[in-house]
């Protein structure tokens, strides 16, 4: 049965310059269930990527909570949020993140290493992934030998690396044409169809027809949930 799988409770982050401080969230509530393809929308310093950061336990919140199947990440020290990011959440991000002198497969293995998961495995493992994704030949290759469609199904295949059940994307199809971003999002559609949950920022609207709902974010403030169906404030 499916349950809440992320939980932000009257969420702030509020970021201070010198005297100044500059809220980034103010007092935003969202819940994700298991399973669901969650799209996050809203303009430019709205606190879309904030928000992220803090789903994915790459920051902490300064007031409220986060929780992340039912753990709540601002108990947790930098040891073991760092070792949720590593077994629970899959990232993948707009300018892909790849370590430009590793092949597409080291690449892949990356995650793995943490997990103390033996080199063998690592090998073995990331060859599926990418040869679900990309043909074989494309594992020996490096970044710059590759597409930006293709960085991105290997950056897809990284963030699976160490089978997370979520998935957490930002402006996955930013730097893609419209034909390398339509692959990518059937990537993510057919993640979704095995259970995954999935939480994309994006610009592109046109994408966010896949998803079960878009949350629309406005000044760091939640202005409304569009789900399949119709349209709900709050």
């Amino acid at each position: 049965m499916a349950g809440d799988v992320v939980e932000l409770r009257d969420v702030w982050k509020v970021y201070r310059v010198g005297k100044r401080s500059y809220p980034a969230l103010r007092g935003l509530s969202l819940t994700v269930e298991e399973g669901e393809f969650v799209a996050i929308v809203g303009p430019s310093g709205s606190g879309k990527s904030t928000l992220l950061n803090l789903i994915g336990a790459l920051d902490r919140p300064s007031r409220g909570s986060v929780l992340i199947n039912g753990v709540d990440i601002s108990r947790l020290s930098d040891n073991q949020m760092a070792e949720l990011r590593n077994r629970v959440i899959g990232f993948v991000f707009q300018s892909f993140n790849l370590i430009s002198h590793l092949t597409a497969l080291e690449n892949v293995m990356v995650p793995m290493i943490p997990a103390g998961i033996p080199r063998s495995e690592r090998k073995k493992r990331a060859r599926r992934l990418l040869e679900r994704f990309l043909p074989p030949e494309i594992a020996d290759k490096k970044p710059l030998e590759l597409s930006g469609g293709e960085q991105q199904r290997v950056a897809i295949a990284r963030a699976l690396a160490n089978d997370p059940r979520i998935i957490l994307a930002d402006e996955p199809t930013g730097n893609l044409d419209s034909r390398s971003a339509e692959r990518v999002i059937e990537v993510f559609r057919e993640l979704h169809g095995e259970g995954r949950t999935i939480i994309m920022v994006t610009h592109n609207l046109e994408i966010t027809r896949y998803c079960d709902r878009i949350v629309r974010i406005q000044d760091g403030r939640i202005a409304g949930h569009d789900v399949r169906g119709g349209w709900r404030a709050g």
